[in-house]
């Protein structure tokens, strides 16, 4: 069974704060089951953005916990916000969340798919 998104969302913002980093919200979805979309924020300016891994990146198909996968890296500030904004049309139960930390604490964090 998989938690709620609002559940696993502020797990997510408390394990980034006790590994020293920076959690926020940006964006509240659907608390049940909305989709997440993460930017990770570099010190040198960078952000990535992870979006929902596929289906196919689950083994099993019964997925214990969220895979998401890299969708752009970027320096841009309105490539990011556009691309975020497409997906929030899309899928109005969205949450946006925004994490710095470096991308060891994140992966301890975050299950990325390489896929």
């Amino acid at each position: 069974m998989r938690v709620t998104t609002d559940f696993w969302v502020s797990a997510v913002t408390r394990r980034a704060f006790s590994a020293g980093g920076f959690a926020a919200v940006v964006k509240r979805g659907a608390t049940e089951a909305g989709a997440v979309m993460i930017v990770l924020r570099g010190r040198m300016g960078l952000a990535k953005l992870y979006a929902p891994a596929p289906q196919s990146s689950y083994s099993d198909g019964k997925p214990q916990d969220r895979f998401f996968s890299e969708v752009i890296e970027t320096d841009d500030e309105e490539e990011l916000r556009k691309r975020i904004e497409r997906e929030q049309r899309f899928d109005p139960d969205l949450w946006v969340i925004e994490l710095e930390l470096d991308d060891a604490q994140f992966a301890e964090i975050v299950s990325v798919s390489t896929t």
